[in-house]
């Protein structure tokens, strides 16, 4: 006897908007035509979708590069569909090998447990929290036991591991890989089994992980998740990703005076990417804005605006409008607004070193020259010490009356 066929629904404008919505700014949405079809019978039954995505504490607070998959789960829940903010508190006693040329040391569980408090606590700022499903994996993961773990690793071959691309590079290269990495992308598949998440969202890096996700919910019977990666961020210097590590990231928990002015760093052509991946305004605003600029608006105006939303997401208007004013207030003494953005690597730096590198001296003998004549100043502060050494920030350099450069340092 065939079985029925599944029902199918319309695809409503509302359809088409959700869609439009998921889509903004991702890398990949895999399958898109799934998910078409659950957004559809969601919109015809009533019946919210479930969006899943999985952060390992493997660090005491987040940057905003991290905030990129969070704001597109703020722009789900606002659609109206179950979101859960799924804190991998087991798999991070493994380590997640994903993108890494070496076996990651696991963090202890009072290391864990503390920086998972954090990271929900920063998640909150951007999430509705009243509409957010808070879950630990090991919840699942350690009633799962020795036996549970041996029948879920059955599920998966050996030879579809090793075409993970860090798994095959180590193994090319000789780098040892140890079998307890073999369990991480398993177990984060297993979270999407017990969750019977209906989407999971993860940057480019976790594309293994998430489809093994859409693997084990078809070996457990369940209906396949979707899978929507985003784009990792670019940092203060718009070459790498955003990362601690090269100190070319804006931390959540950063004064609102820093945050504004690392915002208003970084180049114009950056800006755009970054409102399409961190604004909250919609598509049609920025387009819309983008237009203004075109027709020759500055585009500082488009950065403030960026720095303010950004800021007061995270520090509230109030703030936001005092680190507007303190710009302002530091940037005075004739500083003109379309100053060039240079972003410098190996902070500290000299400052003669510095004013080589931004092309505002041709040597830095040349720059000594500037300093010892009263003419660099930096943040409006004349400079006099040719051995002074800038840390990373972010500082406006003028060197006589009409060069100038917003300087982005990271280490």
């Amino acid at each position: 006897m065939n079985q029925a066929s599944p029902p199918t629904y319309p695809i409503t404008d509302r359809v088409r908007e959700s869609l439009a919505v998921s889509k903004r700014g991702c890398e990949e949405l895999i399958p898109e035509d799934e998910w078409v079809k659950k957004l559809a019978r969601s919109e015809a039954t009533g019946q919210p979708l479930r969006i899943k995505l999985g952060l390992d504490p493997t660090a005491p607070d987040i940057h905003i590069g991290h905030t990129v998959v969070l704001n597109k789960m703020r722009q789900l829940q606002n659609l109206g569909h179950q979101v859960i903010f799924l804190i991998g508190d087991f798999t991070s006693l493994i380590g997640d090998p994903s993108g890494r040329n070496s076996t990651r040391p696991p963090l202890t569980p009072e290391q864990i447990k503390a920086n998972a408090e954090t990271y929900y606590k920063q998640a909150s700022l951007v999430l509705d929290p009243e509409k957010t499903e808070i879950r630990y994996n090991s919840e699942w993961c350690l009633p799962l036991g020795s036996m549970g773990m041996i029948q879920l690793a059955a599920k998966y071959t050996v030879a579809r591991m090793m075409e993970r691309n860090d798994f095959h590079d180590r193994f090319k290269a000789g780098t040892p890989i140890s079998v307890h990495e073999f369990l991480y992308p398993l177990m984060q598949g297993y979270d999407s089994v017990a969750l019977k998440s209906d989407l999971e969202l993860g940057g480019t890096d976790q594309k293994f992980n998430l489809l093994m996700g859409r693997h084990l919910q078809v070996e457990y019977g369940q209906e396949a998740q979707c899978i929507l990666t985003m784009p990792l961020l670019e940092g203060l210097d718009g070459v790498e990703k955003m990362s601690k590590s090269k100190n070319n990231y804006i931390g959540i928990s950063e004064a609102p005076n820093t945050m504004f002015a690392k915002v208003l760093s970084i180049s114009d052509t950056l800006m755009w990417r970054w409102y399409t991946l961190l604004s909250f305004q919609s598509e049609a605003q920025i387009e819309a804005l983008k237009q203004e600029v075109t027709n020759g608006r500055n585009p500082k105006d488009a950065k403030v605006a960026l720095a303010k939303e950004i800021t007061a997401r995270f520090h509230g208007a109030g703030a936001a409008d005092a680190a507007e004013q303190d710009f302002i207030n530091r940037s005075k003494g004739g500083v003109p607004d379309d100053i060039p953005d240079v972003a410098l690597l190996g902070a500290p730096i000299g400052i003669g070193a510095l004013l080589k590198s931004a092309g505002l001296a041709p040597s830095t003998s040349e720059a000594n020259r500037l300093i010892d004549g009263g003419g660099v100043r930096v943040d409006s502060v004349v400079i006099s010490d040719k051995g002074l050494k800038l840390e990373a920030g972010s500082y406006v350099v003028q060197v006589g009356k009409r060069k100038f450069a917003r300087v982005t340092l990271a280490g």
